[in-house]
């Protein structure tokens, strides 16, 4: 069976590219291992750039409709425990975005998949096994069915959209864990956790250091709480991350509003491909997408807007390249320009952040200052929200700045 394009994977970039390549006129199907709904562990944030990307897709409407909380405010807190908002409503750019949610990904991607789904082919239960070369020229993809049964697809681009431990990665022989490069975290839903309201929370607390603690309201209560620390110094821990989440949660500053606080699942944990390190993301006859390019922000952890990005751009190559008819490596590099000319120096931006995160001096500094000098509050929303030049937070100006305000 033969196609303009195979994605692998259903997720956020998958289904996204989907949406996009009908656009497009592209004739695509769409494989996934699972079956939907299906969960996804995640922070579940969907930021500005998701807001972005489904406005221009026609669906934020119906996505505001579904069960989750509408973001408008970000909270930072220091290892100190002072914390500053950014107001998502307040800012001064008429075209940034205002909002964004918290929805549970088993809900979010079931969306967004039905949606793909009206539009393009495809297999859920589908396991890609095999990548199909022509000498070494990408030119299909063999699995097994959920009924056991061996099938083909053909296409001259295969898209990776199939998650850090991505199948197309491994099978071409990109696929690398990458210590110093790669988070690692674990998620628990929660019911009753108090003074849930309009803000998904990053707390930067001693318990964890250098990592971060989550807390973002979920909808109906509840709430989606998680741990995130780097691979590496994970390493390096006696405790669990399960453990250093229940420490937090226990802890004196936390502990009245988890008092009444429900479990509702087992902690889980999964692996975070962080984009501090620009990963190779295509090659003859493919491309990588999402986490399975390694494009999760390195600060905050979020993903998913990345994910959408290059699942946008990565249909605006594939119907460049079904005009030429050229799917070579040097053909499809004009993917990763477009992709890392948009996210590229917010990643940067962020890996500086990361780093300063390491320093619990660095931390109490600049969030207690922010905590009570409103300017700096302003610089530092800013340059996060993209009104500010992102280059300069974390650098010599920034803390110039913060310091004689």
């Amino acid at each position: 069976m033969s196609y303009d394009v195979i994605i692998v994977g259903a997720g956020p970039a998958g289904a996204t590219a989907a949406l996009f390549a009908n656009r497009m006129g592209l004739n695509c199907i769409l494989l996934d291992k699972a079956v939907f709904p299906r969960d996804k562990i995640c922070g579940d944030a969907l930021s500005g750039k998701s807001v972005r990307i489904m406005n221009e897709l026609g669906i934020l409407d119906e996505v505001a409709k579904l069960e989750g909380a509408e973001i408008n405010r970000i909270t930072f807190g220091s290892p100190n425990n002072k914390q500053f908002d950014i107001n998502l409503l307040g800012s001064k750019n008429k075209d940034q975005i205002k909002k964004g949610f918290v929805i549970p990904r088993q809900i979010f991607d079931n969306y967004l998949f039905e949606k793909a789904n009206e539009v393009t082919d495809s297999r859920q239960g589908f396991s890609v096994k095999e990548i199909i070369l022509d000498e070494d020229q990408v030119v299909g993809v063999r699995g097994k069915s959920k009924t056991g049964e061996l099938e083909e697809f053909h296409a001259p681009l295969i898209l990776g959209c199939d998650g850090y431990n991505s199948i197309v990665a491994r099978k071409l022989g990109l696929y690398e864990m990458d210590m110093d490069n790669t988070s690692v975290a674990v998620r628990c839903y929660y019911e009753g956790v108090k003074d849930l309201t309009d803000q998904i929370e990053l707390h930067y607390v001693k318990e964890v250091n250098p990592g971060y603690f989550w807390l973002f309201p979920a909808g109906n209560g509840k709430a989606n709480i998680g741990v995130g620390l780097s691979k590496s110094d994970m390493k390096k821990e006696r405790r669990t991350l399960r453990q250093i989440m229940d420490e937090i949660t226990q802890s004196d500053y936390f502990k009245e509003r988890f008092s009444d606080a429900v479990q509702l699942e087992k902690p889980v944990g999964w692996n975070l491909p962080v984009g501090s390190k620009h990963r190779k993301n295509h090659g003859n006859g493919f491309l990588l997408l999402g986490d399975a390019a390694g494009l999760i922000d390195p600060f905050t952890g979020e993903g998913i807007g990345n994910a959408m990005v290059s699942g946008k751009y990565a249909m605006e190559i594939a119907a460049k390249s079904k005009v030429s008819g050229d799917y070579s490596e040097s053909a499809l590099a004009e993917y990763d320009a477009l992709l890392w000319g948009e996210i590229g120096k917010e990643l940067k931006t962020s890996t500086k952040l990361q780093s300063m995160a390491r320093s619990q001096f660095l931390l109490n500094f600049v969030i207690n200052r922010a905590a009570r000098n409103e300017e700096v509050q302003h610089i530092i929303s800013g340059m996060l929200l993209n009104e500010i030049p992102k280059d300069e937070l974390g650098g010599p100006l920034f803390y110039l700045k913060i310091l004689f305000l």
